[in-house]
């Protein structure tokens, strides 16, 4: 299974959730794959490594795709253990940023799928965190994945522009990635006993977006997972924030097995 977590807007916990879900995973037992397509690195950072750090990451296999460096690379050569018993990472640098136009223009889209699925490695699920845009890694990672969720930060004004983005996934859906299911919606950052996103919820319901709970609550504690590069289920298992993962994640396994055992 191979999980992409998108929003074109910045600030709604992408990284968060990614790191998160995949470290339930891996606690649980899962072999899990973290890949980090974010120029600003932040899943990379938060899973204790450096985008800086010379180690060859998402960027150089982008990079071997378009020029002879690293081309006797195999692909496991680009995935680095983590700190986090059975959770790799391939890491992401900036250097995507002077990439991208390079490998559009050389129509390398289906260059990430195709890599995943010859990891000679098996993991049991992949998480693929992406920027805040609809951009070249953005759509690779779509065309890569089998399940798309969206984080939403309560925020009145982030309906509408929610509603444009499930418009621009259908068309990918239909165009580049028929078997990309969109599951739905993370609330995150929630506070349950303020206005405004119970106001914020609301508008999504009415819009009538698949609303997965639970809803993530919001809370320093996260804050400080990240300060500590520890995701919430190895530095605070018991948590409210790190339950409200466990809880989503079952909710997510659960949906996975009914899928499969209706498609039997």
């Amino acid at each position: 299974m191979k999980r992409v977590v998108f929003n074109r807007k910045g600030g709604v916990g992408k990284s968060t959730i990614t790191c998160n879900l995949a470290a339930i995973a891996a606690s649980k037992g899962k072999n899990v794959l973290v890949v980090d397509l974010d120029p600003q690195a932040n899943t990379t950072s938060y899973l204790g490594h450096d985008g800086k750090d010379n180690v060859v990451g998402i960027a150089e296999f982008m990079e071997s795709t378009i020029s002879r460096n690293y081309r006797k690379f195999t692909s496991e050569d680009y995935i680095r253990k983590t700190a986090f018993e059975n959770l790799s990472l391939i890491s992401a640098s900036y250097s995507l940023v002077d990439l991208e136009a390079k490998l559009e223009a050389k129509h390398k889209i289906y260059k990430l799928r195709d890599f995943l699925n010859n990891l000679h490695e098996g993991f049991d699920e992949v998480y693929i965190d992406t920027p805040p845009a609809l951009n070249f890694f953005t759509l690779s990672a779509l065309i890569a994945a089998d399940r798309c969720i969206l984080p939403y930060d309560c925020d009145v004004f982030a309906r509408d522009a929610m509603v444009d983005l499930m418009e621009e996934l259908e068309e990918i859906i239909e165009d580049h990635n028929p078997d990309l299911e969109i599951e739905g919606v993370v609330v995150n950052q929630f506070q349950a006993r303020a206005k405004l996103p119970q106001q914020a919820v609301e508008e999504l319901k009415k819009a009538k977006f698949k609303l997965l709970k639970p809803f993530i609550s919001s809370s320093v504690k996260v804050k400080e997972s990240h300060a500590e590069h520890r995701p919430l289920i190895f530095l605070e298992p018991k948590h409210k924030v790190t339950l409200e993962f466990a809880e989503l994640y079952k909710a997510l396994s659960r949906r996975s097995r009914t899928r499969k055992n209706n498609n039997k």
